[in-house]
């Protein structure tokens, strides 16, 4: 019973924070804890980084990211600088590939226009706060420019662990597959991060 009780205060602090964060970017909490049009990708090399990790895609802009799109040993790199808010200085690395970007200080159709600008064939967002364990449903910010790659969020700890595994290690980029359709694995290989909970 008290457990109940805690759980809707921490679900109605979180949907309180998302609101503040949505007077800054285009969000919609609406869907906050239905996770049924998440999609799943999987880190190939480095080995460090090598699990299962969850996304949400983009609402109502760019392509739509389902088992139609199927990227296999795609690279994910980071952009510099890591907003995407301008065009990245790292554009020939991320052409052909997935740009691993970070939330804040533009909209996030403005980064998928920026990555797709740079040759990039899709976009993940990730929060700035390690903290953070909201996903979050990215809407169009109606701007009149359009983009045809696709996009999703993916959570801060998650982008934090990545990029700053790919640093440690030197790295520009992780190799991965993306979408994974999780009926096709057996459960003995769905590995998820060791630092989140599903």
């Amino acid at each position: 019973m008290i457990l109940n009780y805690l759980l809707k205060i921490f679900q109605i602090l979180i949907v309180l924070f998302v609101y503040t964060s949505a007077l800054f970017d285009h969000i919609d909490v609406v869907n906050l804890f239905d996770y049924e049009s998440d999609v799943f990708f999987e880190i190939l090399e480095p080995e460090e980084l090598r699990y299962t990790y969850r996304v949400r895609p983009a609402t109502n802009f760019g392509v739509p990211l389902n088992d139609t799109i199927e990227m296999f040993s795609t690279k994910l790199v980071p952009t510099e600088p890591p907003f995407c808010c301008s065009p990245p200085e790292n554009a020939f690395q991320l052409m052909g590939n997935i740009a691993l970007v970070e939330r804040g200080k533009c909209t996030f159709k403005k980064k998928a226009i920026h990555a797709e600008e740079a040759g990039a064939v899709g976009i993940i967002i990730t929060d700035y706060d390690y903290n953070s364990d909201v996903y979050i449903d990215m809407l169009d910010d109606e701007s009149v420019r359009q983009t045809s790659i696709s996009a999703a969020f993916l959570l801060g700890k998650n982008g934090f662990v990545i990029r700053s595994t790919l640093k440690k290690l030197n790295l520009e980029y992780a190799e991965i597959n993306i979408p994974l359709n999780l009926t096709k694995i057996g459960v003995h290989k769905k590995r998820q991060p060791p630092w989140l909970l599903w």
